[in-house]
């Protein structure tokens, strides 16, 4: 990983400022607050985001809505855009996440940023849930950060350690197997329990089975009973339903013979109605031959009324001639009116223009009104007319009604005399009815008469009926106890069925868990004994080997930085221990540029041992040093020089107020800070 660019945005003490990364390595000099480790935080924001306990107000510009970072770097040849800003609401919080790869723009969230980087930097991927711990064991820890790291207590600071060496799985596996182990006993117990009635189970069982077989030998006696009990009652059953039979053609006959007589009253009833029909029929015959009919009559009204239709229409017609004239002489009379309220409100002629006169306009009234009084004197006469004509039409009209009546009379009195000769014919069809009729009645009283000879033969099966009825309900309660008593035993052996099966199933299962038991007790006692103490082992191991590694380092570091009298080793908790002249020394007790050479040697021990355990990693080849000089001597300063040389990395970054160090590296960036706002000092 190498950092190239980043732009910061009211971070901090900046507003707008951007600071490119050069090759080789750098100093960001300047002033104690000046700004210089802002721009580390900037790095550390733009790839992580907020960590965990950090507040967005820490970051963004004091009286600023809003701000962010721009970060631009590369890995294995890519390069890569990352972008965070900050939005100032009740509180700091990030608002916009988004990263660009080779040409590629993506904007995501927070956390799904996190993880591309985290991917990027190929790193282990237990880190993802957690605060950036790699990275600022490996590339980027303030000086002060990395002494209250030694300070801290053993426990705290090797679970630290075992989570940044990626061993802290083997504490993991202990943990998870002692709690393993716990709840196999706890199973152990469980199923112990289970299985402690599977003898007694056992013995039931032989009971159970035994007395099934007894219920079994039974069931088959009843059944056998209930075979002949049902045999019996499907006898008596037929025999009954024989008998039913009969009795059912008795009723049916009944019936028939109901029915019959029915049809002999209908005949009864038809031939009598039909007697008073003829004798209806020769009434009217008798009354219209005393009638007095003239078919010359009807031809004559037919005549009149034609000719007072006409004569009606002859009168309509002047109506309308009149109502015409009376309606034109009042359009002509609306018409003057108008003409005169026109002339009214003229004051000069359309024409020629010239002013008229009251007089002009006097003479035209008089005209106008002349005309109109000569058409009403018309109107007049016309309408006295009109009503004359409506008197004579409503007359007429009278008239006609009176004699259409008349032919309507006429018409229907020549309808009943040419309805004579059919009432003679329907006389004669009648009759014939009425001899059809006589007939069917003797057919149907014969019917009735065969009907009771057949009823007498079916009396006899009232008796036989009543005493099959009761042989039935006796052989159907009989097999019904029976029947009863089958599924009894049979509910019963279903039941002992089900018992025996259940208790089978049970005894399975206990002699399966049983199985399991042993195996429970045999993997509790492996994972307690062996699996546990080999674990143990194989961590020790690896942190006795850790601590090895890692003091040397640390020696080698220090002895670079501070004279011979001291000897530096890492103890097993991995906390420094100092030695001069055969005793130890307590780290309070150092002077504060021995304590920092105390940090820079042991955080630059831990970057060799992390980047030799995790050496995929792509931020083994950049180290960022915050203030690494605090408290050093003139001669420390000097010593600094052969350090920095050694570290061999391709991106170097530090940050000191020390003058003495810009001699020690290719580049330096300078800030300074006025009227509280940091800027690049050219």
């Amino acid at each position: 990983m190498k950092l190239k660019k980043i732009i910061l945005n009211n971070i901090r003490s900046y507003e707008k400022q951007e600071i490119e990364f050069p090759d080789g390595p750098t100093l960001l000099s300047g002033d104690i607050g000046s700004g210089k480790t802002s721009v580390l935080l900037g790095v550390e924001f733009a790839l992580f985001g907020l960590q965990p306990g950090q507040k967005g107000s820490s970051l963004l510009r004091n009286g600023k809505n809003s701000g962010g970072v721009v970060l631009n770097f590369e890995i294995d040849g890519k390069e890569i855009i990352v972008e965070r800003t900050l939005k100032r609401g009740k509180s700091v919080s990030q608002d916009y996440c988004s990263i660009f790869i080779d040409g590629e723009k993506r904007e995501i969230s927070v956390m799904e940023l996190k993880n591309i980087v985290l991917e990027l930097l190929n790193y282990p991927k237990e880190f993802s849930k957690r605060q950036n711990t790699l990275y600022k064991f490996t590339v980027y820890t303030p000086q002060e950060e990395m002494k209250q790291i030694i300070l801290q207590d053993s426990e705290t600071r090797m679970n630290t350690l075992r989570h940044i060496f990626g061993i802290d799985k083997y504490k993991k596996i202990i943990e998870n197997t002692s709690l393993l182990a716990s709840k196999l006993r706890e199973e152990r117990r469980i199923k112990e329990g289970i299985i402690y009635g599977l003898e007694e189970d056992k013995i039931n069982l032989l009971s159970k089975e035994s007395e099934l077989e007894e219920k079994n030998y039974n069931l088959l006696s009843v059944e056998k009973e209930f075979f002949l009990r049902t045999e019996d009652r499907k006898k008596i059953q037929e025999e009954k339903e024989k008998i039913s039979e009969k009795i059912e053609e008795k009723t049916k006959i009944k019936q028939e013979i109901e029915k019959t007589k029915i049809m002999i009253l209908n005949k009864h009833e038809l031939n009598s109605n039909n007697l008073k029909n003829i004798e209806q029929i020769k009434i009217q015959i008798r009354e219209l031959s005393n009638l007095k009919f003239d078919e010359t009559d009807i031809l004559k009204l037919e005549e009149e009324i034609s000719f007072k239709k006409d004569e009606r229409e002859n009168i309509n017609e002047n109506l309308l001639k009149i109502s015409i004239q009376i309606n034109s002489l009042n359009v002509k009379n609306v018409e003057g009116e108008d003409i005169k309220n026109r002339i009214n409100h003229i004051e000069n002629c359309p024409t020629c223009l010239q002013k008229v006169d009251a007089s002009y306009k006097n003479n035209i009234f008089s005209k106008i009104e002349f005309e109109i009084s000569e058409n009403m004197k018309k109107i007049k006469s016309w309408s006295l007319e009109k009503e004359n004509f409506l008197g004579k039409t409503k007359n007429i009209n009278n008239e006609i009604l009176i004699l259409e009546k008349k032919l309507q009379e006429l018409n229907i009195l020549k309808i009943k005399f040419q309805g004579i000769e059919e009432k003679k014919i329907q006389i004669g069809e009648i009759e014939k009815f009425n001899l059809i009729f006589r007939r069917e009645i003797e057919t149907l009283n014969l019917q009735i008469e065969n009907f009771n000879r057949f009823l007498d033969d079916l009396k006899k099966f009232d008796d036989i009926s009543e005493e099959k009825k009761i042989a039935f309900e006796e052989a159907l309660k009989q097999e019904r106890v029976v029947e009863i008593k089958v599924a009894e035993l049979k509910k019963e052996i279903q039941v002992f069925s089900k018992q025996i099966e259940e208790l089978k199933e049970r005894i399975g299962k206990a002699e399966e868990m049983k199985k399991q038991l042993l195996y429970i007790i045999e993997l509790e006692s492996w994972l307690s004994g062996k699996f546990m103490f080999l674990i143990s082992f194989i961590e020790k191991n690896i942190m006795v080997k850790l601590k090895s590694e890692f003091s040397n380092f640390f020696s080698e570091w220090f002895s670079m930085l501070v004279s011979d009298t001291f000897e530096v080793r890492i103890n097993d908790d991995f906390t420094p221990a100092i030695g001069q002249q055969d005793y130890e020394v307590d780290y309070s007790y150092l002077s504060g540029g021995e304590r920092t050479a105390i940090a820079l040697a042991y955080r630059l021990a831990l970057i060799q041992v992390i980047n030799s355990l995790l050496s995929n990693i792509k931020t083994k080849d950049i180290i960022i040093l915050d203030e690494p000089t605090d408290g050093f001597s003139s001669q420390q300063l000097d010593k600094m020089r052969d350090v920095l040389s050694q570290l061999n990395v391709n991106q170097l970054i530090i940050v000191s107020h020390e003058q003495k160090i810009e001699g020690f590296v290719e580049n330096v960036i300078k800030f300074k800070k006025e009227n509280r706002i940091t800027r690049i000092d050219l």
